[in-house]
This record gives structure tokens, C-alpha cells and sequence, in this order.
């Protein structure tokens, strides 16, 4: 179920999701009785599957990773890389398994689909997250991340969603090659890309950055780090971020789903 992508893929392009999927994920994965991870749309090679089976074994060590291609020649091509803890499945949004992933990460799947057909992906892709588990909250149940790149993982965004829906947005970017903000317009996954118009609140929140970002020019002499992590602390004072410190630090900002969600 879904559309061939190109298929485009290069090695350690996802890091920057993966390292944050590791910090924030790596709890839940742990506390799962089946720690099942899908990377949904791989490509044309499996680098990304390989690579997130190691990341998050770092954090989960009994994580396995299934990579699901809708392209059969990509599944066989990828089926040589399987190794205990990684298979290859033919597959798209339907997620051909017979258990409820813990996690779902679907990078620069969606980036060719319209935006009136984003919401029913997330939907169906939800559904197939591993519930919650008790009234303790001690498993919050499965995670969707879904986002853009580019080529080469400098920049990212992505939508980070659950059982119940959108949770948060997540900005990360490599920051020595960051002129401002804004720069990562054009890397807002496909239910945002659209919106960065005015009126729009994603829209607010990226000149509000920029604006944060220009104010922090004295902390530039400290390195682009120190000026990121000035430009996010006067960004709180206005918008929901959820993060801390320890994320700025690594080039990242994450914002709760729905101070940026569409507007109407």
C-alpha cells in the first residue's frame, strides 16, 4: 500500500533522527516485550536499516529491525544484508507484520505524496503502533517518526507521533553549515512544507527563530553551538519547546505538534 519512491539513499544520512530517536525512544524500546523497529521505505540500498539496528541496540540491545520496501527488486537486493536482529520485507503503509512495531521511522516517504493525503498515512501508520501498556503509563506506546532530509543528513525535520496522533516537531540540523534558521524550510516534511506561508503558525515559529537567531550574534564568537542554544532559550519565552539543553547542544529543537500544526 502506497507509491515507489526514488529510492535515493546514502550511508549515515539519517544519524541525526536516528541519535534522536536512541535518546528519546530508547526507554520505551527497552521496556517493550518485543522491541520491534521498521524502516519503512528504505531505498534502493539498505544502509539506513543497518544503521538503525546498530543505534538503537546501543540504547535497547534486544531491538530488532525490519525494513520494508514496496519495491520487490529492493527487498531481494537488501535480503544478502540480513544478519540476526535485521530482515527485509515486502511491504508499504499496510506494514506486512505480524506484530505492532514499537517503532516506525519513515524518512523522505512522503515527500512525493500531496499534502490532503498525509493525514490518512499517519492514521493507518498510528494504528499499527504498539498500544499503550496499562493504566500505569509505564509503556507509552509505539512512536511514528516520519520527516525530510537532505541528501546527505545536514538538515531534518520530522513529526514525531503516537497512538493518539502528532506529538511534537523536531528542528536538527548540522550548525557550521547553518546560515539561519529558516534554512530548514525546505526541509519540513510534507505536512508542513506548504504552510511556510504567512498567516501559518510554522510559519511564525521559523521568523520568530531567525529573529532569535539575529539577537544571539554575540554568542557566534563562542561558536555556532553556544549562539543555537541562546537563540532556542529566547525562543521558549514565546513558543512550547520540549526539550532541554542537552538536545540544543547536538543541534536540535523540538516543539510541541500543536503550537505548529495547520492552521483551519
Amino acid at each position: 500500500m502506497g507509491s515507489v519512491t526514488r529510492g535515493t539513499t546514502n550511508p549515515n544520512r539519517l544519524r541525526r533522527m536516528d541519535r534522536w530517536i536512541a535518546a528519546t525512544h530508547g526507554a520505551e524500546l527497552r521496556r517493550a516485550a518485543d522491541p520491534v523497529a521498521v524502516d519503512l521505505g528504505y531505498g534502493a540500498a539498505p544502509w539506513t536499516a543497518v544503521e538503525l539496528l546498530g543505534r538503537l541496540r546501543s540504547v535497547a540491545p534486544r531491538t530488532r529491525v525490519v525494513g520494508v520496501e514496496i519495491e520487490p527488486a529492493r527487498v531481494a537486493a537488501a535480503r544478502p544484508y540480513e544478519r540476526a536482529g535485521l530482515v527485509f520485507r515486502h511491504g508499504g503503509f499496510e506494514i506486512p507484520l505480524p506484530v505492532r512495531p514499537v517503532l516506525v521511522r519513515a524518512a523522505n516517504v512522503l515527500r512525493q505524496y500531496d499534502e490532503s493525503e498525509v493525514a490518512a498515512v499517519w492514521q493507518r501508520l498510528c494504528a499499527r503502533l504498539a498500544p499503550p501498556d496499562g493504566p500505569d503509563g509505564a509503556f507509552r506506546g509505539g512512536l511514528l517518526v516520519e520527516g525530510t532530509c537532505d541528501e546527505i543528513g545536514r538538515r531534518h525535520v520530522w513529526v514525531a507521533l503516537g497512538p493518539e496522533g502528532p506529538r511534537t516537531v523536531t528542528f536538527a540540523t548540522r550548525l557550521g553549515s547553518l546560515e539561519r534558521p529558516s534554512d530548514l524550510a525546505e526541509r519540513l516534511p510534507k505536512a508542513l512544507i506548504h504552510r511556510n506561508v504567512p498567516g501559518e503558525p510554522v510559519h511564525a515559529f521559523l521568523r520568530d527563530f531567525d529573529r532569535a537567531w539575529s539577537a544571539a550574534a554575540p554568542y557566534a564568537s563562542y561558536g555556532a553551538r553556544q549562539r543555537w542554544i541562546r537563540a532556542v532559550r529566547d525562543l521558549r519565552a514565546d513558543w512550547p519547546v520540549t526539550d532541554g539543553p542537552a538536545r540544543w547542544r547536538q543541534g536540535e529543537v523540538t516543539v510541541a505538534w500543536g503550537a505548529l500544526a495547520p492552521a483551519g
